[in-house]
């Protein structure tokens, strides 16, 4: 029935999409295996994408020829950018989903996509033929042959759901756990954990009363995240009015309930034995930790166009389901609710990613790759650029190609990957902008301008893309070049600089010099200089914001270039993957125990490592003969 193919996939989420699309894009013939060919891409919890840092990834992914940002935006129903009062390396996009259009426009990006195939089974074990993987066996007993895998499970690792003193095997409510794998990965070497993550009640909208609640209007002015053009559905014919998501707050009452329900809460028995993410919290945990709090915040969030079905962000449970529904009827507008389906948290494996090289293949078996939830990351973003990541590397491997590798200061995706393969992961793993050291060179705005050109020479993004960055980056050098030569007199813009309550200039000044001044934009000064608006009126406004970032902070951004060429010559110092750390015995015991487990490819990568001190650095560069 089946070919020998270059690329199989196993988990058809936002991973495993992911990776099959990437592979496929570049000449890999993939097989997508999926356990429901009905769930293709589920946005299994909250129904959005992006959010701080998030918004970076997705921006990233669709720079190097991803699809999840034109998913996104062909889905959206309402956008934000976050952060905007803080400054551009801060500001993050978010949208708001159509849960069920989400998920059918990527299974129709996928099947539009030649190379494609897909296959609807459980993966129940890997094939392997002299310490490389061969393929895959299914549960149907179906033997597929495939020079790599990517192992893409979510949650579905002998998957445990828990609510209040109940538990059922399952991957995601409605859907059976996989059994197989990770008893074979363990009998392989493989070191295996427990995660737990969760989701909150499901409600209908129609028993609700908004007004009683914070009203949360989408930006006027909608980005998006792909840098393709066209995908926006609030503008242009058929143009569609934003949905409004609604905030709301818990209160003594509802906690004082969600209390009575603790002892058969299976996080606080014991039951669980995974542990949970830190930044998102569920209200039991919330109110338990932080029990000097009058309120959390609730955010009332639509599941779509077309359905009345409610998230209640915030609101992550697994506390039984009459505790859960007796207190939410005590939240402000919730007193008449009625409930679709109860939260519920689920336990299931993951493997630590420092079993991982830098390109997400595993060091114990050649051509099998782990990403997503398996890797012991949270969220759909961080799962999506990992797919991408191993979607291009099994690909690189089934045709005996060199392996792409992010640098920390390419992208966020490469401090994703950097941080879970050095220093690895206890809880699961969600991404900030105060993980990422360039965040000022890593930036929402640019994304295209830095992996773009790296997603055209490896076959992914298309002529039309890198076309544009083109033409971007030459409007850019031709807008910072005008503003670094106009020169303005006193009269001219004193009395804008006053408005805006900054100090007047005394002599011609060139107006990159005054753009730089705090609470000074372009708008401001285009408005007060007619000759520049003429000829900024000949850009678009993507370039305009990237051009005005760069001026405002030209010497932030030389700083970070400067640290970045620095940390640079670290990773030029290469180390021997089978070095012996032990005979160093001047190094401390846990830096020759992480060393000689995580086998770092460069001095900068093993500086990067948790436990491997200055000192140890030394030691490394002593013997090395610096």
């Amino acid at each position: 029935m089946f070919k020998e193919y270059d690329v199989i996939v196993a988990g058809a989420g936002h991973a495993g999409c992911e990776a099959a699309a990437a592979a496929a894009n570049m000449g890999s013939s993939v097989l997508l295996v999926t356990m429901n060919m009905q769930t293709i891409a589920q946005m299994s919890c909250n129904p959005a994408m992006g959010g701080i840092a998030k918004g970076q990834i997705v921006r990233e992914i669709d720079a190097l020829g991803g699809y999840s940002g034109i998913v996104s935006d062909k889905s959206m129903v309402q956008f934000r950018m976050l952060n905007r009062s803080k400054g551009p390396a801060m500001w993050s996009p978010r949208t708001q989903n159509d849960r069920m259009l989400f998920a059918a426009e990527w299974r129709k990006l996928l099947e539009q996509t030649p190379n494609v195939d897909f296959w609807q089974d459980m993966v129940s074990s890997l094939l392997l033929n002299d310490g490389r993987v061969a393929g895959i066996k299914t549960s149907m007993g179906i033997e597929i042959r495939a020079k790599s895998v990517v192992l893409t499970n979510g949650t579905f690792l002998n998957g445990l759901i828990h609510i209040g003193e109940k538990n059922f095997g399952g991957g995601r409510a409605g859907e059976k756990a996989a059994y197989g794998i990770t008893e074979q990965l363990v009998q392989l070497g493989f070191e295996t954990g427990r995660m737990k993550t969760g989701t909150p009640p499901r409600i209908d909208g129609r028993s609700l009363d908004y007004t009683k609640m914070e009203r949360q209007e989408g930006d006027e002015a909608v980005t998006g995240f792909s840098y393709k053009k066209g995908l926006n559905p609030f503008v242009g014919n058929g143009a569609k009015k934003q949905l409004c998501c609604w905030i709301t707050y818990t209160n003594q009452k509802v906690h004082d309930i969600l209390r009575t329900g603790f002892d058969k809460s299976p996080m606080f028995s014991g039951r669980i034995k995974g542990l949970g993410p830190r930044y998102c919290p569920s209200v039991e945990d919330k109110i338990d930790r932080f029990a000097e709090k009058e309120r959390h915040q609730l955010f009332v969030e639509p599941e779509g166009w077309d359905t009345v079905e409610i998230y209640v962000n915030g609101f992550s449970t697994s506390l039984p389901e009459d505790v859960q529904h007796k207190a939410l009827k005590e939240v402000p507008g919730f007193e008449n609710m009625k409930m679709f389906r109860p939260g519920y948290a689920i336990e299931y494996d993951y493997f630590p990613p420092t079993q991982l090289q830098q390109s997400l293949e595993t060091k114990l078996v050649k051509g099998l790759f782990f990403a997503g939830q398996i890797n012991g990351t949270t969220g759909y973003e961080e799962a999506a650029c990992q797919g991408l990541m191993a979607g291009i590397n099994a690909h690189n491997v089934a045709k005996e190609q060199a392996p792409l590798v992010m640098k920390r200061s390419d992208s966020y995706i490469g401090v994703l990957v950097d941080d879970l393969i050095n220093k690895g992961t206890e809880e699961p793993y969600r991404m900030f902008t105060s993980r990422a050291e360039y965040r000022i060179l890593l930036r929402q705005d640019n994304a295209d301008m830095r992996l773009t050109e790296m997603g055209y020479k490896i076959g992914l993004a298309d002529e039309g893309r890198m076309q544009a960055v083109r033409e971007k980056r030459a409007a850019i050098e031709a807008i910072t070049a005008f503003i670094a030569d106009y020169g303005v007199s006193p009269d001219a813009i004193n009395g804008t600089l006053t408005s805006a309550e900054s100090a007047e200039i005394k002599q011609k000044t060139k107006l990159d010099k005054i753009l730089a001044r705090p609470h000074i934009n372009l708008s401001l000064l285009a408005n007060a200089l007619p000759e520049l608006q003429t000829f900024l009126n000949k850009f678009d406004k993507d370039a305009l914001e990237c051009a005005e970032i760069e001026l405002k902070y030209e010497s932030y951004i030389e700083k970070e270039v400067e640290l970045v060429e620095k940390m640079g010559r670290m990773e030029n110092i290469k180390l021997q993957a089978d070095f012996d750390y032990s005979v160093l015995k001047s190094l401390s015991i846990e830096a020759r125990q992480k060393l000689s487990k995580i086998k770092p490819t460069s001095l900068g990568q093993a500086s990067r490592i948790s436990g491997v001190s200055p000192a140890d650095m030394s030691v490394l560069l002593v013997h090395m003969g610096r």
